[in-house]
């Protein structure tokens, strides 16, 4: 390993990841390694990591080579490998136009959820393509000690638990994983969202990330939040041939979100580069161990 290794610390909305820009992929970036890049106290601090790697470097990336160059190669906070996080695609896409290897407009970035289409606007937002969501069915239930709720199974590329509460204050301190059921309904964990209404067209929510714990902001979540609150409206634009909007706040901002007659959904939101510094390889190959 390197002696000094690049990094950048950037933010959506205040869900926060260290940046690690390896072009060749030639960097081994354990779950160990990942966790201690993302401790926030021996460590940068994030709640996750974006590993910048070419499509055609990386095993997972090269048959999406052709369409997007760069693949965002995304580790939760606990060093666990993670199909997709909204707000990391902003804040990679953030990272590629600041060094130069993409510009305001249109662009492409690989994630394992897929190839997802990204708009740089002039005034700082950006707007990813997220897909369509998936609505599995069967019921599901969320718990949070002694109280439970009826959730809504959504997923977007990553699984999802939306669940509609009086108060935001009844997730509790999502330090740890709600306990859901049937176990069968997520087999690898899921991302709880717990949700209240603020107005028309108008939610907040609270999230616990899968392998993260409760985030300031979570972009496929709020996606998830927003079908599962027009589905519950009776807005569902696949059957009112209408887009539908929402925005989400979450404790570390406004995002918004939204679905399209097709099923396609956009999240447009901030991202910002916060910083930019050089790692100890040394210390970084010890703490991998």
């Amino acid at each position: 390993m390197s002696t000094r290794i690049a990094f950048l610390k950037g933010h959506g909305t205040e869900n926060d990841f260290v940046i690690v820009p390896d072009p060749e992929n030639a960097l081994d970036l354990t779950p160990a390694a990942v966790a201690a890049l993302c401790d926030r106290r021996a460590g940068i601090g994030g709640d996750g990591v974006l590993h910048v790697v070419r499509s055609a470097a990386h095993p997972e990336a090269r048959h999406m080579a052709a369409e997007a160059e760069w693949f965002m190669d995304y580790r939760n906070g606990d060093g666990s490998i993670a199909e997709m996080c909204g707000n990391g695609t902003r804040v990679f896409a953030r990272y590629l136009q600041r060094v130069g290897h993409v510009a305001e407009g249109e662009n492409t970035i690989a994630t394992r959820g897929g190839v997802k289409r990204i708009h740089l606007a002039k005034d700082g937002d950006v707007t990813v393509g997220m897909g369509r969501a998936r609505l599995p069915e069967g019921d599901v239930t969320v718990s949070v000690g002694e109280r439970s709720w009826p959730a809504r199974n959504v997923n977007m590329g990553n699984p999802h638990a939306v669940a509609f509460v009086d108060d935001l204050a009844q997730a509790g301190d999502l330090l740890a994983p709600p306990p859901f059921s049937p176990a069968a309904a997520y087999p690898d964990g899921v991302n709880v969202e717990f949700v209240v209404d603020r107005g028309p067209r108008h939610v907040a929510m609270r999230v616990h990330e899968r392998g993260s714990g409760e985030t300031r902001s979570c972009g496929t979540g709020a996606c998830a939040v927003a079908v599962a609150t027009a589905r519950r409206d009776g807005a569902d634009p696949a059957v009112t041939g209408t887009p539908v909007t929402y925005t989400v706040d979450v404790p570390g901002g406004r995002l918004v979100i939204t679905e399209r007659p097709d099923g396609e959904i956009e999240m447009t939101g901030p991202a910002v580069i916060v910083a930019e510094g050089e790692i100890d390889g040394k210390w970084l190959e010890e703490a991998a161990r």
